[in-house]
């Protein structure tokens, strides 16, 4: 058992399908405490809040990369409408990352700069939760696609079409 486990790990494809879920439904729950936290200014709450979106959005960047290593092998077990949602899942994550990427530095600065400007904390705070609403939007967007490369039973649209390399 412990073999089929260390093996599952070193496979990238089950790696993105593991970690996955981590910069949308860690975001989502940062971005409810942040919301709460927020309104009853509390900025010890604040900063643990900040500190899950961080950590949330920055796992956005794992999991891109394990998804982009899955890539071919995905690519070969998927049929053909698969392969179009997989290309359109691919094209989204590519487009989108830099959403999850720019919400962690603007996670790290709503963290540090209110030590030094204090009353920067609030502004930077509310920033957060726009941007982190937008991301988690985005998320979902790029989850649409990746949820019917395997899974029919969601396939209740037509498929993208495809696009040649040529075109990307």
């Amino acid at each position: 058992m412990i073999d089929a486990i260390l093996r599952d790990l070193r496979q990238p494809e089950y790696i993105h399908v593991l970690i996955n879920p981590l910069p949308i439904y860690g975001l989502a729950m940062g971005l409810l405490g942040l919301i709460v936290a927020f309104f009853l200014r509390s900025r010890r709450a604040q900063i643990a809040t900040l500190i899950v979106v961080l950590v949330s959005a920055a796992s956005a960047w794992p999991v891109y990369e394990f998804g982009e290593q899955a890539y071919d092998r995905v690519l070969s077990m998927a049929d053909e409408p698969g392969r179009a949602w997989l290309d359109e899942h691919r094209d989204r994550g590519e487009d989108c990352i830099w959403f999850f990427y720019g919400l962690a530095v603007l996670s790290a600065v709503a963290l540090v700069a209110p030590r030094k400007w204090p009353r920067s904390a609030t502004p930077l705070v509310a920033s957060v939760i726009l941007l982190g609403v937008a991301t988690l939007g985005i998320g979902g967007y790029i989850a649409y696609a990746g949820g019917k490369i395997r899974h029919r039973e969601f396939r209740n649209v037509p498929p993208p079409p495809r696009r040649s390399d040529h075109e990307r």
